[in-house]
């Protein structure tokens, strides 16, 4: 079994809103081109709904999903995916002991809600986009309140968005 990193990348408003029935309340091409780049070649833990919805955005352009692995959490006992690279589990627990089998160096954990709130204790690194501004939403990201080392720190902008590339860890 495999010690690799455990990160989460996740992109929230000043409010930390992370998204608004299911859709996120913006579109920053350059976060999606960071989240492509850290999944590279990585495994991707991420619960169904923010699957489907990755599933969906990569479907239409008909690209791949960046990741090398995908381990979605869902209740449903007959979900079945679409594709090839897929595991289907049942808990943040079986997600993440599936990971450590098949990922030996970085595990990204890419959303929802429910799943960055169960694995933030077991998290060293956050990948983050911060989007200035409030947005009215039904998701949060969790506190993170712990990490407090800055590792990078970068000012952007694009269309009407300013944000702030971040990556933190404990």
């Amino acid at each position: 079994m495999y010690h690799p990193h455990i990160s989460i990348f996740a992109a929230m408003s000043e409010n930390r809103v992370i998204g608004n029935g299911n859709v996120i309340p913006w579109h920053i091409t350059p976060d999606l081109k960071r989240l492509s780049q850290k999944c590279q070649q990585h495994t991707v833990i991420l619960g169904r709904k923010t699957y489907e919805s990755m599933d969906y955005y990569y479907g239409k352009y008909n690209k791949e999903l960046p990741g090398k692995h995908y381990i979605i959490i869902t209740s449903d006992k007959l979900y079945s995916p679409s594709r090839a690279n897929t595991f289907v589990v049942h808990s943040f627990e079986e997600a993440l002991q599936k990971a450590k089998e098949i990922e030996p160096d970085e595990i990204i954990i890419a959303g929802g809600q429910r799943v960055f709130t169960e694995s933030l204790p077991f998290v060293d690194r956050l990948y983050l986009t911060l989007v200035k501004g409030n947005y009215e939403g039904d998701a949060f990201f969790p506190d993170y309140s712990e990490f407090t080392k800055v590792v990078e720190k970068e000012d952007q902008t694009y269309k009407e968005y300013s944000y702030t590339f971040l990556t933190l860890e404990r």
